[in-house]
């Protein structure tokens, strides 16, 4: 009888054993990895493009973006990611604020505008809002995910020169100070690489066995006020290094927008209330409120910029099975 009893709790502890293990077999991860390539829009949010009319300012200059990235899912949950972006941004004081009635006067009168190109290295964490499949070949069909990071980002605000150059071009900004940077009394010239902190969240759905499509809407937060070219007040145009660099500066007396070419004329003379027979950039008219020590930009909010992508990622293979040696 006893030996029948060890038996049965023998076999017992036998199956019992087999069942965990089964189904840790059942519930084991295996990581895996993609590459992936995106295209999608950009847009900027700054001096130019205000944070407090954020559906204008995303749709109103909104630019194009490529993207390539490397992913390794480490758990049902977490993921990192590399990549590369290039996004162009772009912001205008003339077409944000047209129309009869300007959401920014003095933008308007101000009229700066610039591009940036971007290129943006990054470095992201990824949470999956529910767990991913077992591995590669069994991933979710359907996963939503957020994501944080940090990222490095190189650029160069240009823009174009006024309408009475012969031989008009976008030219790049930083090497002019245009508000006096690199100047005694004034800051040293602004860096052409800052950090940005991108956030998000995105949407994945599996395809077949190697290919998923996604979609994605980041923000980077970044850590410079001079993605625009535009952060603190005009300088003294005495200071500024030849008349290109004076030119470039104060745009306020500029009849012809230099981006898209519109004359000012009218909307600029109903902004300052003046009578019709008046001319705004008469030579008897001042500077507008845009003379040395005027406020040209806000040091206190930092440029950023939002990336909308939809992308295609290849999942590749797992670790190649060696057939056995005979």
């Amino acid at each position: 009888m006893k030996i029948r009893i060890l038996i049965g709790i023998l076999l017992v502890t036998l199956a019992s054993s087999q069942l965990t293990n089964a189904q840790k077999r059942r519930t084991l991860f295996e990581p895996y990895s993609t590459v992936g390539f995106g295209i999608g829009t950009s847009s900027y949010m700054g001096e130019l493009a205000p944070y407090s009319t954020p559906i204008r300012t995303v749709f109103n200059m909104m630019r194009w973006s490529v993207n390539a990235n490397y992913t390794r899912q480490f758990t049902p949950r977490f993921g990192a990611r590399v990549g590369f972006t290039w996004a162009r941004i772009a912001g205008d004081d003339e077409l944000m604020n047209r129309g009869s009635s300007p959401y920014y006067p003095n933008g308007y009168l101000r009229n700066l505008h610039f591009r940036n190109d971007l290129k943006e290295f990054s470095l992201v964490g990824i949470y999956n809002l529910k767990p991913d499949g077992r591995g590669l070949n069994r991933r979710a069909d359907f996963m939503p995910y957020i994501f944080g990071g940090i990222a490095v980002v190189a650029h160069n605000p240009k823009a174009k020169t006024p309408e009475f150059y012969e031989n008009r071009k976008w030219v790049a900004l930083q090497p002019l100070g245009t508000e006096g940077q690199g100047q005694p009394g004034y800051a040293s010239p602004y860096s052409l690489v800052t950090m940005a902190v991108p956030v998000g969240f995105g949407l994945r759905l599996k395809i077949n066995d190697r290919w998923n499509i996604g979609a994605e809407l980041g923000f980077r937060f970044t850590l410079s006020d001079y993605l625009d070219d535009v952060s603190t007040n005009y300088a003294d145009p005495a200071i500024l290094s030849g008349q290109f660099a004076k030119d470039l500066s104060n745009r306020s007396l500029e009849r012809i927008a230099a981006r898209k070419l519109r004359d000012r004329t009218a909307q600029t003379r109903n902004i300052l209330g003046l009578d019709p027979s008046v001319d705004p950039f008469g030579a008897n008219q001042p500077l507008l409120g845009h003379e040395a020590g005027d406020i040209r930009g806000n040091p206190e909010l930092k440029d950023s910029y939002l990336l909308g992508i939809i992308s295609v990622s290849y999942v590749l293979p797992g670790k190649i099975k060696c057939p056995p040696l005979r």
